[in-house]
C-alpha cells in the first residue's frame, strides 16, 4: 500500500487513546524484521531513520531510505517513514527528496533560546514541504560544577510552563519529551516521571512522544501510553535481539559462514520483538504474543 503519513498515524492513536510504535532501523534487516513484526501484530507502524544511521552508511540517505520506502509500500499494514534527531540542515532538506513525510529535528543539546529558535526555523521550511515535524524539549542539568546532562539522561527533566511556550513559540507537530528515559539502554530499568508526564498532557495540545522506550518496562509504557504519549520510539531493543540470536546461533554452528543463516534467525528476532512491543503500546498484548 502506499505510505502513510507519520502524522496520520499518530493523529489516529491519539484518538484512539493508544500510540503509535516507531522503530529505528540500520539494515535492510531491520526495515523487513520491523514491517513483519507490524503485519503479525496488524498495526501500523513508523520506520525511522536516524542521523547517525545515515553517518553509519556512509552519510548517504538515499540507499536506505530507498530500501525502506520500496519495503514499506509492499507492506499489508500502514507504515510512514521518519527521519530521526536530524541536527544537520543539510539532512533536514533532503527528507522530502527521500519519501519521509516527518521529521525529527534535535537542538535539544542547545540553550533554550537557541533551540526555540533553531526548531522555528526547521518547523517553517518543513511545513513548507508538507512535512510533519517533532522537536525535543528537556532540562539540562548540570548544577553543582557537574558537565550538563543529556537531554535523554536519567534526572533531565522536561518543565511543562516552558514546554507551552517552546511548542507555541515554534508551531512543532509534536513533542519529545524528557521523563525519565535514556538512548541505549541496555536493561529496562528505567522509571519514568508518570506524574510529570500528566502534568505535560495536560498542558501541550500537541502529540508527546517518548524517546529510550527500550528501557522502559512493559508495565512503564502502559502507563506512559495511558498517560498521554502517542508515538513510542523503540531501536536498541532491536539491537539486543539482533545480537543475541546471531551470537547464539554462532555459538551453536561455529563453522558457518553464509551470512544468511544468521541474518534471518537476527532478523526473526528482531520480528518477535516488534509484534511484542507493538501489542505492549497498542494495548493488545494477550492477542499479539507471539505464538
Amino acid at each position: 500500500m502506499p505510505l502513510a503519513p507519520t502524522g496520520e498515524l499518530v493523529a489516529r492513536a491519539v484518538e484512539d487513546r493508544s500510540a503509535v510504535a516507531a522503530f529505528n532501523v540500520i539494515t535492510l534487516e531491520h526495515i523487513e524484521a520491523v514491517i513483519a513484526g507490524a503485519e503479525a501484530a496488524g498495526a501500523p507502524v513508523v520506520l525511522q531513520v536516524s542521523e547517525k544511521a545515515v553517518k553509519f552508511r556512509y552519510g548517504r540517505l538515499l540507499p536506505l531510505a530507498r530500501a525502506a520506502g520500496a519495503a514499506a509500500e509492499r507492506a499489508a499494514v500502514p507504515v510512514a517513514l521518519h527521519l530521526d534527531h536530524v541536527q544537520s540542515d543539510e539532512l533536514l532538506r533532503q527528507a522530502p527528496g527521500a519519501g519521509f513525510s516527518s521529521v525529527m529535528y534535535d537542538a535539544a543539546r542547545l540553550p533554550y533560546p537557541d533551540n526555540l529558535a533553531a526548531t522555528r526555523a526547521a518547523a517553517d521550511w518543513a511545513h513548507s514541504q508538507g512535512l510533519y515535524i517533532e522537536a525535543e524539549l528537556g532540562e539540562v542539568g548540570g548544577k553543582d560544577g557537574r558537565p550538563p546532562l543529556d537531554a535523554h539522561a536519567p534526572g533531565a527533566r522536561t518543565d511543562p510552563a516552558q514546554a507551552r511556550d517552546f511548542v507555541g513559540g515554534t508551531g512543532v507537530d509534536a513533542l519529545a519529551v524528557a521523563v525519565g528515559s535514556a538512548h541505549a539502554m541496555t536493561t529496562r530499568t528505567a522509571a519514568l516521571d508518570h506524574a510529570l508526564l500528566k502534568r505535560l498532557s495536560a498542558a501541550l495540545s500537541v502529540p508527546l512522544v517518548l524517546h529510550g522506550s527500550s528501557g522502559v518496562p512493559d508495565a512503564g509504557l502502559v502507563e506512559a501510553v495511558a498517560g498521554g504519549i502517542a508515538k513510542v520510539n523503540v531501536g536498541t531493543a532491536l539491537n539486543i535481539a539482533m545480537t543475541g540470536a546471531i551470537r547464539e546461533f554462532l555459538a551453536a554452528h561455529p563453522e558457518a559462514v553464509d551470512s544468511r543463516k544468521y541474518l534471518s534467525v537476527g532478523r526473526e528476532a528482531m520480528a518477535l520483538e516488534v509484534r511484542r512491543l507493538i501489542a505492549v503500546v497498542t494495548g493488545a498484548a494477550g492477542s499479539a504474543s507471539p505464538s
